[in-house]
């Protein structure tokens, strides 16, 4: 099949064209590179060993959208373009709702245009907001706290709107938990530009020597060593949680269908902490502060549902996740003086 993947050469994009490329499907790129690289591109064409296409470009230009779904017979797009900053969405909504939404919608416009009309969209489980109770299964009402899962929020409504008014259109949305990790050849993995806003990424620059200290906020939660605690799941088996969704598009599917893409357990900050220590050899520094706004408790994803319909469930464990995040890092970064 020809699958498009927008933001292609991004992080969950990169590892999911890998899976995809060698189950046998021929797969094209969109990227803006506004939060990748272009030698992502060449450290993928070593792992699978063959042409992947890719096109510069925004998904919000509906014109060359147009031009790549046609010119290339493009059969099915996953979606996973679009900025993913909690703390920056806070500081810049509108910049957020111009490339998210509005992407969408450009990309929507394009798939219409040109009669593709399968999509896997990269979603979150960021539209849960504060969860009422964990595990959290698809059922659990939508609250987004912040406006890049309203951005989600407000995509997967206009998808399920366009679904309602075409039923030939089908999506599939996958609402990821935690994606950490690395590819086992250390040729990509996640390379956050700057001080990094997730946990393990920040983790990893602490290890390496790139950043000084971890900030730890909130030590006083109601968990077992007082930590945040939350469900990681190690980006193969989230990329590999596509492969299986492409397989559920049938003519009788739920149109939307949703599903969770976790591991179903819960890791704290503390543990995660040691995990890594003892797969860098390193010391991790860190500081204990007070709790930020908007944080929660424990957040984990109930995975029965994904389980039971896709045939998928992760299975790399939070060892596996480590020692592949430090591999990478251990060989892209520089120490700062």
């Amino acid at each position: 099949m020809n699958i498009l993947l927008t933001g292609g050469l991004g992080y969950v994009g990169s590892h999911a064209a890998i899976e995809l490329s060698e189950s046998g499907h021929e797969v094209f790129l969109l990227d803006n590179l506004s939060n990748s690289e272009l030698s992502t591109l060449s450290n993928l064409y070593a792992i699978v060993k063959k042409n992947i296409v890719f096109f510069e470009g925004d998904v919000r230009d509906e014109k060359l959208l147009l031009s790549i779904l046609k010119d290339n017979n493009i059969e099915m797009v996953i979606h996973f373009a679009g900025l993913k900053s909690v703390n920056e969405s806070v500081s810049y909504p509108l910049e957020y709702y111009e490339n998210n939404v509005t992407g969408s919608i450009s990309l929507l416009n394009a798939m219409s245009k040109s009669g593709v009309k399968k999509l896997i969209f990269s979603s979150s489980a960021s539209v849960y907001g504060k969860p009422l109770y964990v595990p959290i299964d698809e059922s659990h009402p939508l609250n987004p706290i912040n406006p890049y899962a309203q951005t989600k929020k407000y995509v997967e409504e206009i998808m399920t709107d366009v679904a309602r008014s075409d039923q030939s259109c089908q999506f599939v949305f996958l609402r990821y938990f935690n994606p950490v990790g690395a590819h086992s050849s250390g040729l990509i993995g996640e390379n956050a530009r700057g001080t990094p806003n997730n946990l393990v990424p920040f983790i990893a620059k602490v290890a390496k020597g790139v950043l000084p200290c971890l900030t730890v906020f909130g030590s006083d939660y109601a968990t077992h060593d007082g930590t945040g605690i939350r469900d990681y799941i190690h980006v193969v088996d989230l990329a590999k949680g596509h492969l299986a969704a492409i397989s559920y598009f049938d003519e009788g599917m739920e149109n939307p269908a949703i599903f969770n893409l976790g591991t179903g357990f819960g890791v704290s900050v503390l543990e995660m902490i040691q995990a890594y220590e003892a797969a860098s050899n390193k010391k991790i520094k860190f500081k204990k502060v007070s709790r930020r706004a908007g944080d929660v408790a424990e957040c984990y994803a109930n995975n029965s549902r994904a389980s039971v319909v896709l045939k998928w469930h992760a299975v790399l464990d939070l060892k596996d996740m480590c020692e592949s995040s430090w591999k990478y890092t251990a060989s892209k970064f520089e120490i700062i003086p």
